[in-house]
């Protein structure tokens, strides 16, 4: 069993509750005993999504909730306007071309967030823009999109608002309604610190007139049909779900329920903090600017002179403590430390403890244990 410490931006670490509920028999997927476990949770996630609208559980990855919400939506030919800041904006715009949709991009810097002003600006020269998408935390960057101030800017157009937050819900501050977000994604394995493999969706009024006239350019993820059998007595899913991985979805929304909404978010921030405070003290650089600074995860230049594979190869095969690199054209320039999920001051000690180690090792300068202690001061009660 490897007990490598995950500070990656998913998966997490499962609570041991969550995978025991994993070990329960399995039952009959077209049961009354399955219809109330997936009421439950689906009652309990659209509390997390903080909407009155129903949601839906689907066996797949986060990406299966990011394809649903343009299967559902799109003609060919119609324009999505896609907000383009990292890894996971990329991908809703290669969905869109998947389904035969034009992607419409404002590619903004990799780093950065997106001005919501642009999104205004797109959409009052193009009036024929039926949706866009904006990923809220960009985990590739370590950047968060300001989707509250976007869905203001949204309120005065047509288009459709949907928002990827795989790596954001249960950790950052998320109001599908306050927002006015019409279609909300999400993910199992990040915040909601769920094993892999389901992903979940919910849809406004006004997406689902939308829906209700479209053609679903694929049958799995095909929502009509997940709403027909959410309806039925007892509710069920169109399709075989993973029933254990039900189970753990359960449990881990049940965790969420017990912990707060707004005390979880608030201990996500504080581990960002700390993370941050901690890089800064070992006189290491920020990749985004603080002010974009994500929630989840906190993306750091490569020091110079140091290469990926001994940065985060030293970590990991050494100190048992995993942290994630850079994707594309920021591989090999980044790495990134994951604070998301089941996350304590504990955690991120050790990891900061492991990183000033392997920093001297590969030559720095490093005063041992100032990182250290700027995780713990930003956790004195008087700082929080």
């Amino acid at each position: 069993m490897d007990e490598t410490l995950l500070m990656i931006p998913g998966p997490t670490r499962v609570a041991p509750r969550v995978l025991k509920a994993m070990s329960e028999n399995i039952v009959n997927h077209r049961s009354a005993i399955f219809g109330k476990i997936l009421s439950e949770a689906t009652e309990m996630m659209s509390d997390v999504f903080r909407t009155n609208n129903k949601s839906y559980l689907i066996t797949g990855s986060g990406t299966a909730a990011m394809e649903a919400s343009m299967a559902n939506i799109l003609t060919p030919g119609d324009k999505i306007l896609n907000i383009v800041c990292g890894k996971f904006g990329q991908r809703f715009s290669q969905i869109v071309q998947s389904f035969g949709g034009q992607p419409q991009v404002i590619d903004v810097e990799w780093g950065k967030a997106v001005n919501p002003d642009e999104i205004g600006y797109a959409l009052e020269e193009d009036e024929n823009i039926k949706a866009v998408t904006v990923v809220h935390n960009e985990t590739s960057t370590g950047v968060t999109n300001p989707i509250k101030e976007i869905g203001k800017i949204m309120s005065d157009y047509n288009a459709l608002y949907v928002v990827d937050t795989v790596s954001s819900l249960a950790g950052d501050d998320v109001d599908v309604d306050g927002y006015g977000i019409d279609i909300c994604v999400t993910g199992s394995q990040k915040c909601m610190a769920a094993p892999p493999g389901m992903a979940a969706i919910t849809l406004s009024d006004d997406a689902w007139k939308v829906v209700e006239q479209t053609n679903p350019k694929s049958y799995y993820l095909n929502m009509k049909k997940y709403r027909k059998s959410g309806n039925a007595e007892p509710p069920e899913t169109p399709y075989t779900p993973s029933v254990s991985l039900m189970y753990a979805m359960h449990e881990a929304l049940d965790i969420i329920m017990e912990e707060g909404l707004v005390k979880r978010v608030k201990r996500h921030q504080i581990a960002a903090q700390a993370t941050r405070n901690a890089i800064k003290a070992l006189n290491l650089e920020l990749f985004p600017d603080e002010s974009v600074s994500s929630t989840t995860v906190t993306a750091i230049k490569m020091p110079e002179g140091v290469t990926d594979g001994e940065l985060r190869g030293t970590m990991r095969n050494k100190y048992r403590v995993e942290l994630a690199g850079g994707q594309d054209h920021l591989k090999g320039n980044i790495f990134r430390i994951g604070h998301m999920g089941n996350i304590t001051h504990r955690e991120i000690i050790t990891t900061v403890s492991a990183l000033e180690m392997t920093l001297r090792e590969l030559g720095f300068d490093i005063s041992m244990g100032e990182g250290v202690a700027a995780v713990a001061d930003t956790y004195l009660p008087e700082n929080i």
